[in-house]
């Protein structure tokens, strides 16, 4: 049965199933935790600690395509008419400007296969984050976005919302640019980085989806996801010292 679901704004949609996706208001963040037997097995295999590389980044690709699949649920399109083999028919597509896609360097590079293969025509930009592993703070070292997103839709691509230091600072960054509807794509989260984003879009009154396939149990004395599964960005590429 499809039952409606609250979105930033207060508004219902009658169209969204809490059959696929578990929807609750956080301020100005609309959280969807997307609930499929797909997704949670795909999550098990990824957890665990003993699955290699190669197939860690398969697994996110998988997993991300599903993810994704809900994230753009809003996607904005434009009604068309085709040419059927036997008659005309009324269709959808995507709208212009065309969604831009942001994975967060290095780990969210994992994610954009995943997405891209949902979204081919859409158009990419790149924000390069790190985080100190002392003060857990974000610091920007590179990105490659359009400088003005005034009536853009983005899609931030990041795996592990944990102090939510990069992500927020992300979705702060495209704000300064203009952008204001802005969906975050996240793989696990902690209620920690959670209210993080939370924090952040309310003192600037932006709203933001953020689609997760699990909210974890809290952050470690290292601000790492418990249970989690491990450092994203190792396990996709190995370490890089």
């Amino acid at each position: 049965m499809l039952l409606p679901a609250l979105h930033p704004s207060g508004a219902e949609s009658p169209l969204v199933s809490t059959q696929g996706c578990e929807c609750g208001k956080l301020a100005a963040v609309e959280l969807r935790i997307v609930n499929h037997p797909l997704v949670a097995h795909k999550l098990t295999h990824l957890r665990e600690a003993s699955t290699p590389s190669p197939t860690f980044r398969s697994l996110v690709a998988e997993l991300v395509t599903l993810l994704a699949y809900e994230a753009t649920r809003d996607v904005r399109v434009n009604e068309v008419e085709v040419q059927t083999p036997v008659a005309p028919a009324k269709g959808s597509a995507l709208a212009k400007p065309k969604p831009l896609v942001v994975p967060i360097l290095r780990a969210g590079l994992g994610m954009l296969e995943g997405m891209t293969q949902l979204v081919p025509t859409a158009e990419v930009g790149f924000v390069g984050m790190a985080r100190d592993e002392t003060t857990l703070q974000p610091t920007t070292y590179a990105e490659r976005l359009p400088h003005d997103l005034s009536g853009r839709q983005c899609f931030v691509l990041d795996p592990m919302l944990a102090t939510g230091g990069s992500l927020a600072g992300c979705v702060s960054f495209l704000a300064d640019r203009g952008a204001r509807d802005i969906t975050c794509i996240c793989i696990l989260a902690a209620p920690e980085g959670i209210d993080r984003v939370r924090e952040l879009t309310e003192a600037r009154g932006i709203d933001c989806t953020l689609v997760v396939a699990a909210v974890d149990d809290h952050l470690n004395e290292h601000g790492y996801i418990i249970p989690g599964l491990g450092d994203a960005g190792d396990r996709l590429y190995g370490l890089a010292e």
